[in-house]
């Protein structure tokens, strides 16, 4: 009987605990926010691309940015997204490619700055890829960088530079015939 006491006077308490935390829980997520993407289009959604050999286009460009539906606050700031294709238009070089950065300008060619905190907006030619275009061949590349906050809140945003880092190599294709005589 003693024993019997004790354990009920174990379990009563072990069980009111779970209770409660299980209780917890549900508030918890009954109360967690909201996550909405806002979808900002630009204007042209796709522009054309040249440097030097390499032609090609920006597509899909748009920004997006979380916000917390409940509230209105930002919860991840502003990214550029979109796919940067190209081909190699040049009959005798291929060209690595390496990096790439984008910079965003007002109407006086100023660069529009980022927030302190986000100053990268360069991005890698993954070595998974196709990261050599030998002449005719064309790769594509998604971009997903910052994009400055103050754009989206009244700085007007003119235009989109992008920079390419690639290394330009000749390209050749030659012959050579050999002798040879059946015995």
């Amino acid at each position: 009987m003693m024993v019997q006491r004790r354990l009920s006077l174990l379990v009563v308490p072990a069980l009111a605990l779970l209770a409660g935390l299980a209780g917890c829980g549900r508030q918890e997520a009954s109360e967690a926010p909201r996550i909405e993407e806002k979808v900002f289009s630009m204007n042209p959604m796709a522009a054309p691309v040249r440097v030097a050999f390499l032609t090609g286009e920006l597509t899909d460009l748009k920004v997006v940015e979380r916000v917390n539906a409940q509230t209105g606050e930002v919860v991840e700031a502003p990214k550029l997204r979109g796919t940067l294709k190209l081909k190699n238009g040049s009959s005798d070089q291929t060209a690595r490619l390496l990096a790439g950065e984008v910079e965003y300008l007002d109407g006086a060619g100023k660069p529009i700055a980022l927030a302190n905190e986000r100053t990268d907006t360069s991005f890698r030619f993954s070595s998974y890829q196709a990261d050599r275009l030998d002449p005719g061949m064309a790769t594509s590349h998604d971009i997903d960088v910052p994009f400055p906050a103050a754009a989206l809140n009244g700085q007007m945003l003119a235009d989109v530079r992008l920079n390419l880092t690639y290394i330009p190599a000749p390209y050749r294709e030659e012959s050579v015939t050999v002798p040879m005589v059946i015995k």
